[in-house]
């Protein structure tokens, strides 16, 4: 089976992302999303993310063109799947509202149709066991931010068939990126290891064995990290790391899984990094200079 037509179900950072490489690759794409207004805004960022790329003269006007002729958006799930050969579901990491997705994915799309979803954490397995079609879902993790980031997490499920595997590692490389093949236990391979990472950098934090910048820097400069985990933290969300890390708890049983107890209180404080305009790191609004809270500066 040929993929031709793709649909993203979600309009967010990862969402947009994902429509953009598959556009620009030459597929059909439906971006999905309940929201009108987020769809609209999604389609300014991926205009806004291409023109950036023609000043650095890395693509054409005509590709950004084409690109964004590939694009159609839809608010209805049932119509933005029904001529799919491909859905990515790029919705929020919440395992109740991913399995009420892949329900009405798996009513709408026609029977060849591969569903994938982008879940860092959440069980292939358990998302497939919603569907008729367990040998057709399988996990497509796309790293942040998805046009620049090489890698594609490719997940198996319990059920999820050779042919399958086989056709999203190929689509993958079709799309510049390098597929790497991983089992479906808890947090994959990424999460974990990089979040239980996160989570002891949060911990040396909350028992004050260093500043928020020194941590940084040490993992900067010491381990030639691009980012320090805790700004990396700010960058991913606080609370997708706990929802993650939660996951992980859960599904291994082990405490060193358990999110720090700073983390749970930043997250219930509404505290979630960049895009809530604070975390470990305050953001200023159109600017990329940022600065330590003012709650870990010392006193």
């Amino acid at each position: 089976m040929n993929i031709n037509n793709v649909t993203v179900i979600g309009a967010g950072t990862m969402g947009n992302g994902i429509v953009q490489v598959f556009a620009m690759y030459g597929f059909k794409v439906v971006m999905c999303d309940i929201s009108g207004p987020a769809l609209e805004r999604a389609l300014g960022t991926i205009q806004v993310n291409l023109d950036r790329m023609v000043k650095k003269e890395t693509i054409t006007v005509d590709v950004v063109n084409q690109a964004m002729a590939n694009i159609q958006i839809e608010t209805e799930l049932s119509k933005a799947v029904k001529n799919a050969d491909l859905v990515v579901e790029a919705a929020t990491e919440n395992v109740n509202i991913k399995l009420d997705i892949f329900r009405k994915m798996d009513e709408g799309a026609p029977e060849h149709c591969i569903l994938a979803s982008n879940t860092s954490s959440i069980s292939i397995t358990q998302i497939a066991s919603v569907t008729k079609r367990p040998e057709k879902v399988i996990g497509m993790h796309f790293m942040n931010p998805v046009p620049v980031m090489k890698l594609v997490e490719v997940i198996r499920g319990y059920a999820t068939s050779d042919e399958v595997c086989k056709q999203v590692m190929s689509m993958s490389e079709t799309l510049g990126k390098t597929p790497v093949e991983v089992n479906d236990y808890p947090g994959f391979v990424a999460n974990r290891i990089l979040m239980p990472m996160i989570n002891e950098a949060i911990y040396t934090l909350y028992t004050g064995v260093a500043g928020v910048h020194e941590i940084d820097t040490v993992m900067r400069l010491g381990m030639a990290h691009p980012m320090g985990p805790l700004a990396l933290a700010d960058f991913i969300g606080l609370d997708v790391c706990m929802s993650i890390l939660q996951i992980m708890h859960q599904g291994l049983g082990e405490s060193k899984y358990a999110p720090c107890p700073l983390l749970v209180n930043m997250v219930t404080a509404g505290k979630l990094g960049r895009k809530a305009g604070e975390g470990f790191y305050v953001y200023e609004a159109n600017s990329k200079e940022f600065k330590v809270s003012t709650k870990f500066l010392k006193k």
